[in-house]
């Protein structure tokens, strides 16, 4: 096992490295610094946007290859993702935003595969009864409903229950309360800021899950395998536990991996609304303000992000697939 997973962290880590690397390329040919400076008032020439450009590693009078060949020394050597155009340092900015985001990410992620899976088999269980219907019925909305609407429909409702409570149930913008101390109070302050942005997350992601799910359990019940264990006295219920189940969940586990990055694309727009400086917001930002170094930065956080929910579907899939080998 140790081998495999091994075997799997480093065929990912050179998918990350490229993907910067091409990302890196990407930014510097359609991102241009020289704008931040360029409509100034008094107006800057274009030898002092150099000087100032030139030591951050953005001039565009040094040649592509050679800017890119110093970022990246800069992160191998220092791990330093160098700085924007207005100076500040990319480390100084996503040390704390990555935590930030990454509780929402790993959170939103894992609810949405439990109630998604968990719906995929009630519904596939009960085809066309009432809640298979019903579910079906949800799922098909909640899958084209845009992450901003459901965000603000679950800042309506959250701030109704705050109104009848009489109490901050919900904290509608920002990631934490400062000066909350004790580890109790901090952890109901966290959970009391994240629940909203998860909820809404949860609510336009987990319809795919549960919608595969079930194509692929009904799939399978209709397998020689499952007849045959039902012929054998084993009830539907138990059929699928213990022999559908198990095969259908493959290629959903599989999913999970490559479903993070539309995540983090929800992400992105639920941050600013309620206020979160995470991953999403600084890439906002960094594009707003043309800044290359940034927008890599946020690139890589996506693509680590994606190589640890496939390393994390190649465990499951081992667990749940004994035929799968590790060597």
């Amino acid at each position: 096992m140790i081998k495999y997973l091994v075997k799997k962290i480093a065929g990912w880590t050179l998918v990350i490295f490229l993907s910067t690397n091409i990302a890196y390329w990407l930014a510097a040919l359609f991102l241009d610094p020289t704008s931040n400076y360029r409509e100034r008032r008094p107006p800057l020439s274009e030898e002092q946007i150099t000087q100032i450009l030139q030591p951050l590693n953005l001039s565009p009078t040094v040649p592509l290859h050679e800017r890119w060949w110093n970022w990246l020394t800069g992160i191998v050597l220092h791990w330093d993702w160098g700085r924007s155009p207005v100076g500040d340092a990319v480390n100084d900015q996503i040390a704390y935003r990555i935590f930030v985001s990454a509780q929402l990410l790993l959170l939103a992620t894992i609810l949405s595969v439990l109630v998604g899976v968990g719906l995929g088999i009630y519904t596939a269980s009960r085809q066309y009864q009432k809640g298979d219907r019903f579910w079906q019925f949800v799922s098909i909305i909640t899958m084209n409903l845009h992450v901003v609407v459901a965000s603000l429909g679950v800042v309506a409702v959250a701030l109704a229950i705050n109104h009848a409570t009489g109490k901050h149930v919900f904290y509608v913008t920002g990631a934490a309360n400062p000066g909350v101390e004790g580890f109790f109070p901090k952890l109901l302050d966290i959970a009391q800021h994240l629940a909203l942005p998860t909820i809404s997350l949860l609510i336009v992601s987990y319809a795919g899950y549960h919608m595969l799910q079930r194509t692929l359990l009904l799939d399978n019940l209709g397998a020689d395998y499952v007849r045959t264990a039902r012929a054998k006295g084993l009830t539907r219920q138990q059929a699928i536990r213990k022999h559908a189940l198990r095969t259908s969940i493959i290629p959903v586990t599989t999913s999970v991996a490559f479903s993070i990055p539309g995540i983090f694309t929800g992400a992105v727009m639920t941050e600013k609304i309620f206020a979160w400086r995470g991953m999403g917001d600084y890439f906002i930002q960094a594009l707003g303000r043309n800044d290359i170094h940034g927008t890599v930065a946020v690139a890589a956080f996506g693509a680590f992000t994606t190589a640890i929910g496939a390393v994390l579907a190649d465990i499951a899939i081992v667990i749940v697939d004994p035929r799968v080998r590790v060597n």
